[in-house]
């Protein structure tokens, strides 16, 4: 039987417990700084490199407008001066079975933008809002 990579399609994301449905995910990934370092001793003419400090990227959520649901808006409400809630959110990609292949978690997460649907007289797509999250940390695990 052959091996398949596994299509992007299908996932699931869930914040204090409750599974949502988004149509986009985006900005998973984290970078580690690099230390660059180099004492007037060395032998070599170049510097060391070292690991530094890990740097993550905002993630962008984005999904249909839904009458009567704020949850979005209501959490963008929470931020106040040096005052927010913070979520820890789990993100997942799933196999055919609706099982977790791969599990992105996000550690602290906060709306730092919350953009609504554009508006077209004559277009013909779905109205979709838009939630930007800052956050302090990303780790990810293979099931």
């Amino acid at each position: 039987m052959a091996e398949y990579p596994i299509p992007k399609f299908h996932f699931q994301v869930e914040w204090a417990g409750t599974k949502l449905g988004f149509s986009e995910v985006s900005g998973l990934d984290v970078e580690t700084e690099v230390i660059e370092y180099r004492d007037g001793s060395m032998p070599e003419y170049s510097k060391l490199k070292m690991p530094g400090m890990q740097k993550f990227s905002n993630i962008t959520l984005k999904r249909g407008v839904f009458q009567k649901d704020n949850e979005f808006f209501e959490w963008w409400n929470t931020v106040k001066l040096n005052t927010i809630e913070r979520r820890d959110i789990i993100i997942s990609l799933l196999n055919e079975e609706h099982a977790p292949v791969l599990t992105w978690k996000i550690k602290n997460a906060w709306p730092v933008k919350v953009q609504s649907t554009d508006l077209k007289s004559d277009g013909n797509e779905v109205a979709i809002e838009t939630l930007e999250l800052a956050h302090e940390g990303l780790s990810m695990e293979m099931s």
